[in-house]
């Protein structure tokens, strides 16, 4: 018992920092997304069948690196601490795409890249309208034209693919 109360005193300024923040899910969210698009470019790099795969890759890992470095400036100037790693399902998805060769990887990358672009696109329009940090929407505001130009992209590759979406 007094190992737990511990653990929950100890907790109890992690929470305060999320909680002085109302954003702090969003900052949890995208800097998890940004860590997953780096991941996952960087497998496309090393893996992808086609040079749209690989290229789109690429364009992940230099793009999403870029926006991850913003966002961890602005959560210390905020106290807020991001995550070091994609969420658990994004690992999940990482993991499978690793087995994976040939038109079958791009094809499932493809189709998890429009899946995620997407769940992003959401969740940065989102905060942009209800969102109460204004550094927070402005740093939704400002990324959301290159995850747009992504989706474009990523859309393209997958009718040239003829992959579903």
């Amino acid at each position: 018992m007094k190992r737990i109360v511990a653990l929950l005193i100890l907790a109890a300024p992690l929470a305060a920092v999320a909680a002085d923040n109302p954003d702090a899910s969003f900052f949890k969210n995208a800097a998890e997304g940004g860590i997953s698009e780096v991941d996952a470019g960087a497998l496309a790099q090393q893996k992808g069948n086609s040079q749209a795969v690989k290229d789109f890759g690429a364009m992940m890992v230099k793009d999403h690196t870029a926006a991850n470095d913003k966002l961890k400036t602005l959560a210390a100037s905020k106290n807020v601490s991001l995550p070091t790693s994609a969420s658990m399902g994004q690992m999940a998805t990482k993991a499978k795409l690793e087995v994976l060769s040939g038109d079958t990887f791009d094809k499932s990358y493809i189709k998890g890249q429009v899946k995620a672009h997407h769940d992003t696109i959401v969740l940065f329009k989102k905060e942009i309208a209800a969102g109460q940090d204004a550094d927070a929407k402005a740093f939704a505001t400002a990324t959301l034209p290159t995850l747009r130009a992504h989706m474009k992209k990523i859309n393209t590759i997958a009718a040239d693919a003829g992959v579903a979406k």
